[in-house]
């Protein structure tokens, strides 16, 4: 496992989580997730050891610890702007809701970044480097 890796890539979710308490849209944060995506997924590919699914994987589950935490302390500047997801977190305590869905998104999106991933590593040719 390349954890320097896996971390330096996770460093695009925390630009997003910061990102999408005031800045982005909802309606347009899918398409920055899929641009954000599809990069991480050509970097596993060509960087990663092997194991490029549980890698991709792992970056979203650290995505998720990144965005759960911007998003609960800043719940209030968050909600403001994403109405849709305040509706969501009724009839229990809205950080708490976090605390629980943020983790299973991250896992689902990790199956689909890990997807990707894999995917990838099957179109990208490693880059060697060699002393010339």
């Amino acid at each position: 496992m390349n954890w320097k890796l896996i971390f330096q890539l996770s460093i695009f979710g925390l630009i997003m989580a910061f990102a999408t308490i005031s800045l982005i849209p909802e309606k347009y944060e899918p398409a920055f997730w899929l641009v954000i995506f599809v990069f991480c997924a050509f970097v596993i590919a060509k960087a990663a050891p092997g194991k490029f699914f549980l890698h991709g994987f792992l970056v979203s589950m650290v995505n998720c610890v990144w965005i759960t935490g911007a998003h609960g302390f800043f719940y209030s500047t968050y909600t403001s702007n994403h109405p849709d997801m305040a509706a969501m977190y009724t009839g229990t305590h809205p950080r708490m809701m976090m605390l629980v869905f943020g983790p299973l998104f991250g896992a689902a999106f990790g199956i689909i970044l890990g997807l990707f991933s894999f995917v990838a590593s099957k179109i990208a040719k490693k880059t060697s480097v060699t002393n010339a």
